[in-house]
């Protein structure tokens, strides 16, 4: 802790330093080379994937470069419109620095308010930065370095409570791109989909099925929904639709897999995939599922991107922010929930026990009925 402190600290005033050379604002009429900022996890990058497509879209030659961890670099694998990755080591921001320098970007953005990432861009010379400015409520985030930094960038505002996708394409409107596409889009190689195809072929499914993907655990813990109750949905899946179950999960998730799948009845039915898919096989799986089932985490975003329908259980996630919308994508929420303890922008300061209460009082027969809606409406399904 008290080496990360220094070296915020020495990233601190070495940016004001640098600040005190040259103002940052310049205008860039067509730029070259752009560089986005996105730090959060998996559902997070998802949702920034419409600014590298309006990117393209008005300047199909500029050369970008998208910098996050490791896991979202899989992630984003096989996307036409990104053209380079950097891996962030949040132990050492200034690894990056000189990486970035070389590159002489144009432009460079944060998706959400992160210190380090505004200093890095700043140390590295990009002279056009633009980052977001919190509105109708607060963020952690905005940290007393951020917003000193930020007086000498352009910035652009982030209303929470209003769709997060939205709110990041702002960022772009500093050079000159303005649009309310929020569409989503992933990819995947044919390989990792010739495995998903080999998978299917030996557990018996093919595409008459009613293919659901249910993932019982979460990477923000205080979401999670108890693991029998997950068990309950999909017995009432298999049950009434004769649905064929995968449960998903990163190996760090096989603890509440294993509690799903001892509370299942029907588990001839049931394939846990758990620990067993890379990113990238995941993408492929997803997308040939014809209903995917969790609460507010990252691959209920994956399923959105290729088109599936999803119900979320939002529990303390404020969902007019960022979970998937429209007409094949249902929530569930406690129906005496109140207003939402977690925000896109605020997932460190909430009341704990309000969290908790928030997701546990969605019960089972709140799932399905959202999965009725959906199974009703979706041509995506075979009933």
């Amino acid at each position: 802790m008290k080496d990360r402190i220094k070296r915020l600290t020495i990233l601190f005033k070495t940016s004001l330093l640098r600040l005190s050379f040259r103002f940052l604002g310049k205008n860039i009429n067509r730029p070259k080379k752009i560089i986005i900022f996105q730090l959060a996890k998996m559902g997070d990058m998802v949702c920034t994937t419409p600014m590298f497509r309006a990117v393209k879209k008005k300047y199909p030659d500029a050369y970008l470069t998208v910098v996050g961890d490791l896991v979202n670099k899989q992630l984003l694998v096989g996307n036409p419109n990104i053209d380079g990755y950097l891996i962030w080591d949040k132990d050492d921001p200034f690894s990056i620095i000189n990486k970035i320098k070389s590159e002489k970007y144009d432009f460079g953005c944060t998706a959400g308010p992160n210190f380090e990432a505004l200093a890095i861009m700043i140390l590295s010379k990009i002279p056009l930065i633009s980052v977001p400015r919190i509105e109708n409520g607060w963020s952690p985030y905005e940290t007393i370095p951020y917003k000193v930094l930020r007086k000498f960038v352009i910035t652009k505002p982030h209303r929470m409570g209003n769709y997060a996708p939205r709110e990041y394409l702002r960022l772009l409107e500093t050079i000159n791109i303005f649009t309310d596409d929020t569409s989503k889009k992933l990819y995947y190689s044919s390989e990792a989909g010739k495995k998903r195809d080999s998978l299917f072929l030996e557990n018996d499914i093919n595409t008459k099925d009613l293919i659901v993907g249910i993932s019982p655990s979460a990477g923000n813990k205080i979401k999670k929904w108890p693991e029998d109750r997950f068990a309950q949905v999909a017995d009432y899946l298999i049950e009434k639709y004769q649905a064929k179950i995968l449960i998903i999960g990163g190996p760090n998730d096989r603890e509440e897999s294993r509690e799903m799948l001892k509370n299942i009845k029907n588990t001839g039915n049931v394939i846990d995939l758990t620990g067993k898919l890379s990113v990238e096989e995941l993408k492929a799986l997803v997308s040939k599922l014809k209903l995917f089932i969790s609460v507010d985490t990252g691959p209920i975003y994956i399923a959105e991107a290729f088109s599936v329908p999803t119900v979320d259980l939002v529990g303390p996630m404020d969902e007019n922010e960022q979970p998937p919308i429209g007409d094949f994508h249902k929530i569930a929420k406690a129906k005496d929930r109140g207003k939402p303890e977690l925000h896109i922008m605020n997932a460190r300061s909430y009341n704990e026990k309000g969290a908790r209460r928030q997701v546990e009082d969605i019960e089972v027969s709140d799932v399905t009925f959202e999965i009725i809606r959906l199974l009703k409406g979706s041509t995506n399904m075979v009933i």
